[in-house]
């Protein structure tokens, strides 16, 4: 019986541990950042910010600084990774973006993680966090009519400082070569199909969130060995306190408490999706630096599976596909949910 005891109180040690040794990994890792255009001095109190990492963006910036400004994101906190395309000197000039630049490892940093602790530890504290990738899109009940700063604002009424997003892999009904979106096109008007079901959870016992896998990547790439394919679960927004830290990409976070984002009870917790548009014409392109440059988890063995399944001509259509409609649609297939948000 001590040992049973004593367990729970070991884990919440180590956690402890693991927490303040990644929030002080952020702070030395600050040194890697070089300011461009810093206007952090323009937030107010109030503000909802977004923070992403990058590396050749530039054709997906203008769409995706639109998409957040319209939902009620009102400062964005940019790390450019030696973009070589434009994206910094884009991003330089935005009113509302603060801008900086490293050449440093994206890998040696956690996989840009550790920048993004470090600018959620100087500059998050006290508002509602959302950390995307520039190529992700949340999508949450009540959209068209409610901005994100409702959203937020029920959050904090509920006693909730944490929200979930599974990633849902958008694709196109054809050759991902030929899906082109122009820069400043909304890439779903390409990308419009998803898989409807095809996906397994499970739960993780030590950090207490839920872990997501399948989609049509699982089905395209990961075919003979589905629990390698990548992991969907997000938790991409948060009001940040300098008690907290990013483990592993937005998939989980410490304190433990801020990964528990459903009900055991068999009820339901309010949650969204990220539209992920992904797969498009440049990813041809973006698979095969990538894999080049290996820089990315397990010595990049995602991009050696996508670099394989597009060199054998896979297509992510099937007879299964569905296109894309609103949250609505999601809800109804159990994708997201209102939870008790009437």
């Amino acid at each position: 019986m001590q040992g049973l005891t004593a367990r729970p109180l070991v884990n919440r040690l180590r956690r402890r541990a693991e927490r303040q040794r990644l929030i002080a990994r952020g702070i030395r890792r600050r040194n890697a950042l070089r300011p461009v255009a810093i206007r952090t001095g323009q937030i107010a109190r109030e503000d909802i910010l977004c923070l992403a990492t990058l590396r050749d963006e530039r054709a997906r910036l203008p769409y995706f600084l639109d998409y957040y400004r319209n939902l009620g994101v009102r400062h964005f906190l940019m790390v450019d990774n030696a973009s070589r395309d434009g994206s910094s000197d884009y991003l330089r000039v935005q009113p509302d973006v603060s801008l900086w630049w490293t050449d440093h490892s994206y890998k040696g940093a956690r996989f840009g993680m550790d920048w993004i602790n470090w600018l959620l530890l100087r500059h998050g504290r006290g508002h509602w966090c959302l950390t995307v990738d520039p190529d992700e899109f949340l999508v949450y009940p009540h959209m068209e009519h409610r901005p994100l700063s409702a959203l937020t604002s029920w959050l904090d009424a509920t006693g909730r400082r944490s929200f979930p997003a599974m990633l849902l892999d958008m694709y196109p009904k054809g050759p991902i070569e030929d899906a082109i979106c122009a820069e400043g096109q909304n890439p779903f008007d390409v990308a419009r199909f998803f898989d409807p079901a095809n996906y397994s959870i499970q739960k993780n016992p030590y950090f207490g969130n839920l872990w997501i896998q399948g989609g049509p990547r699982t089905r395209a790439f990961f075919t003979h060995d589905p629990l390698s394919g990548p992991a969907l679960n997000k938790i991409p927004l948060v009001k940040w306190s300098a008690r907290y830290a990013y483990v592993s990409s937005t998939h989980m976070l410490l304190p433990r408490v801020l990964n528990l984002v459903y009900d055991e009870d068999g009820g339901e917790q309010v949650s969204g999706c990220l539209l992920h548009a992904k797969f498009l014409s440049s990813f041809t392109t973006k698979s095969a630096e990538e894999l080049d440059r290996r820089q990315h988890y397990g010595n990049s063995q995602e991009y050696r599976a996508y670099h394989a399944g597009l060199h054998q001509g896979v297509q992510l259509w099937c007879s299964e596909s569905r296109e894309f409609r609103d949250w609505r649609q999601l809800e109804d297939l159990g994708l997201i949910s209102r939870g008790n948000w009437a």
